[in-house]
This record gives C-alpha cells, structure tokens and sequence, in this order.
C-alpha cells in the first residue's frame, strides 16, 4: 500500500450529499414507516 492511495481523496458518485438537513431524512424515514404499518394493518397481514 503507497502513501498516495492512502492520502488519495475520495470521489463523490452522485449520492445523497452528506451536508443536508438531517431532521428531514429522519422525519420522512418515519413517515414511510407509519404508512407502512398502516397498509399492514389494513390489508390485515399482523
């Protein structure tokens, strides 16, 4: 292993940026939870 590759930067692929609103991820994280468990309980699967 050289030291450039260990010093190298890393490349940005286009993903989700790392600087955004986390309270927002986190909210709609739950949100898809909540409907997810309501369309359970409605369709009677639990």
């Amino acid at each position: 292993m050289t030291t450039h590759s260990v010093t190298a930067p890393r490349v940005r692929t286009g993903g989700p940026q790392d600087d955004g609103p986390k309270v927002v991820e986190h909210l709609m994280g739950w949100a898809l939870v909540v409907v997810v468990a309501m369309l359970v309980t409605q369709l009677g699967l639990l």
